[in-house]
């Protein structure tokens, strides 16, 4: 039996993808006689950089790297653009799941989409993948047995970076917060830990998704003398706002600039002239060890960029999935997902990494630097890796969630 399967893998192009599949009673726990896994990311806005293109490239590389076939099975990867819209993302998802035979949405940048693909994942009985999307509410209140968070969540994104400024003794704050979900629940987690900690947040500000002008939000940052101003949003926001921080004397006048998210590409598009001495928290370096070189190369010569840690986790979540279907001899959902949590993580992305019950995945993060001009010896060796966080240390205690699946 042939069957072409129309996808899109990139924004405004659609390509055919074909597979020969041969049914056979031994392999009948595969639906549909194929694996299909469909990466939702943003190919066009703010968040393109750091997911996009790479995060579908680094599911295909998985697939491949696999055989790409599981269990006698073609594997089949397609990809869309939500386009960082929530209407988008949910007809994609759905159409995905009720027409196009998906067994897997993976990446999902954008906190409202995510949440909104978590709840149709469960509706449909599939496996929902997070690497983008960053509210820790996905392994809390919001919490689904058919999801699971992979890279990053903003209690750890605060947690790691946060303790380490307030450790230096800055104790007063001010959030500049991108004014949709990922950014408050960034700003509400980053500031449980400053409370925590004793100290205190002098104010608030929010700014529109994707914005160029960021001239009076900082006014009114430096206005409030905290010590730290920090940036409650991702992609090209957080490296406009610390270019123009920049540009403003903020930094030079003695406050401090906290990026509680900035990948890779984010810094790199930032340049270390504006952004040297900043301090963030990282899932994933390209330039760690042996292991992640050696892949990080790989995914330089198909991109042209280094990866970040949602491209990284993008991989390492997709692998992992399809470890757990040839394992169990079955893509139900329930059943993979169960194998998946009982198996450990060990990989270039993680090492003894271990999925909770609420979808947590539990692994070392990192707290880094940027480094000057002057200490880098490549065009994109860009961090001083300043302490590694243990999994269980850095992510919120799986009893402080509020998810309904964790027993009491």
């Amino acid at each position: 039996m042939k069957r072409c399967i129309t996808a899109l893998v990139a924004v405004g192009v659609t390509a055919f993808v074909c597979s020969a599949a041969l049914t056979s009673a031994a392999d009948a726990q595969i639906s549909d006689d194929v694996v299909k896994i469909g990466v939702m990311t943003d190919m066009s806005s703010v968040y393109a950089d750091g997911t996009g293109k790479g995060s579908l490239t680094a599911a295909q590389m998985a697939a491949e790297d696999f055989g790409g076939t599981v269990k006698g099975k073609k594997i089949e990867i397609i990809g869309a653009d939500h386009q960082n819209k929530p209407d988008v993302g949910v007809s994609i998802a759905r159409t995905w799941y009720d027409n196009d035979h998906v067994d897997a949405i993976a990446d999902v940048p954008t906190s409202s989409i995510a949440l909104a693909v978590s709840t149709i994942t469960r509706e449909k009985n599939k496996v929902f993948l997070v690497s983008g999307g960053g509210t820790s509410d996905l392994t809390g209140p919001q919490c689904s047995p058919n999801t699971i968070h992979w890279t990053y969540d903003t209690y750890a994104l605060s947690n790691v970076a946060g303790r380490a400024m307030l450790e230096r003794g800055e104790d007063t704050w001010f959030f500049l917060t991108a004014d949709y979900a990922f950014g408050q629940a960034l700003e509400r987690d980053a500031t449980n830990v400053v409370k925590k900690g004793g100290d205190k947040v002098l104010g608030s500000v929010r700014h529109p998704l994707n914005s160029s002008d960021f001239a009076s939000f900082l006014v009114q940052a430096q206005a409030s003398k905290a010590k730290v101003i920090a940036f409650a949003n991702a992609g090209g926001d957080a490296s406009n706002a610390a270019k123009q921080a920049n540009e403003f004397g903020i930094v030079a006048g003695g406050q401090k600039i906290l990026a509680l998210l900035m990948s890779v590409t984010d810094a790199h598009a930032l340049g270390l002239q504006y952004g040297q001495g900043l301090i963030l928290t990282e899932g994933f370096y390209w330039n760690k060890d042996a292991e992640t070189r050696a892949f990080s190369k790989r995914f330089f010569d198909r991109i042209g960029r280094m990866p970040t840690m949602y491209q990284a986790g993008v991989y390492s979540a997709v692998t992992h999935y399809l470890k757990a279907i040839d394992a169990a001899g079955t893509d139900e959902a329930k059943t993979v997902i169960a194998k998946m949590k009982a198996t450990p993580v060990n990989d270039f992305f993680a090492h003894g990494g271990k999925i909770r019950e609420d979808g947590r995945m539990v692994h070392d993060m990192y707290l880094v630097q940027l480094k000057t001009p002057a200490e880098s010896k490549s065009d994109w060796d860009i961090y001083n890796v300043l302490a590694t966080i243990p999994g269980d240390q850095a992510f919120r205690p799986l009893n402080e969630g509020n998810c309904p699946l964790v027993q009491k």
